[in-house]
């Protein structure tokens, strides 16, 4: 970005005030509620942070059955690439994304900037709260886009697909305990996990006030999750391959390399025949 500071990974309240006039910065809302597909679009036009535009985590940020045949598959090359030429961003773009559910939805559009090597994204960390809390100021216009010429290729190394996942000695499933160990599954039709898959739920890298923990606690707890294993090499997968990328943020703010996302998750997993299932009991 021509010799200017990138934030690459999180962002804090103050910093994101200080540049909201800046031309070359995108905010971009991602606010959702998988109970009620029309909230976060209805909260956006209700306030949002100046100068902030919408996308929808299922119309925007996932796409048709392509890529894989997960909950929210991922969407196709072209389709991010014309999401993002709409969107109007160019390789000099300092993109922020927020969301009210502590980035795990702001983390997906994260991670696809990654897999689209467009590394100048940040998350806002506590999110909308945080931005409320420091009575910050909010607007409900909608700012008139200028599309641009969007035209990446990903790097595919950071996404592995259902057939390979089982070849990586380490898999991180990121749901919380309970699905892991297959004491329930609201969702899915079969409870379990993946076999050989061990557990970092993704809600424990955030403090009690919704704020992303230190650094260095979060380095030492992957280190301690992944052991010898390079972190490039393991798989992370969630329930649709959204929260996972939380926990992918999560790794690389710690200053450890982009792990690997099983895009379709335990969704696609547990929805395809002959797929074996661990649980705790097992």
């Amino acid at each position: 970005m021509n010799g200017v500071i990138m934030f690459t990974t999180l962002i804090n309240s103050n910093s994101l005030l200080n540049e909201l006039k800046n031309p070359a910065w995108l905010i971009i809302d991602t606010r959702y509620d998988l109970m009620n597909k029309e909230a976060g679009r209805n909260a956006y036009l209700e306030g949002h942070i100046p100068g902030a535009i919408y996308l929808d985590v299922h119309d925007d940020l996932s796409g048709p059955p392509v890529t894989n045949r997960g909950r929210h598959p991922l969407p196709t090359t072209d389709a991010m690439n014309e999401l993002f030429s709409r969107t109007g961003i160019t390789k000099n773009t300092q993109v922020i994304i927020y969301d009210d559910s502590f980035g795990s939805f702001a983390a997906r559009l994260w991670w696809m900037l990654q897999y689209m090597q467009h590394p100048a994204a940040a998350v806002l960390d506590g999110g909308w709260q945080a931005w409320i809390a420091n009575n910050n100021p909010v607007d409900n216009s909608i700012k008139d886009i200028l599309p641009s010429a969007f035209n990446q290729q990903p790097d595919t190394s950071n996404v592995v697909h259902i057939d390979d996942v089982q070849g990586h000695e380490k898999i991180v499933d990121s749901r919380e305990p309970g699905r892991y160990r297959g004491e329930f599954e609201p969702i899915d039709p079969v409870a379990g996990h993946i076999p050989g898959a061990i557990n970092r739920f993704w809600k424990d890298n955030l403090s009690e006030q919704g704020f992303f923990k230190d650094k260095q606690e979060l380095k030492r707890d992957f280190e301690q999750l992944l052991m010898e294993v390079p972190a490039e090499e393991t798989v992370f997968y969630c329930g649709s391959g959204v929260t996972a990328c939380h926990n992918l943020l999560t790794a690389v703010h710690a200053g450890l390399a982009l792990p690997k996302l099983y895009a379709g998750s335990w969704s696609e997993w547990s929805n395809t025949p002959g797929k074996p299932v661990a649980t705790n009991t097992e």
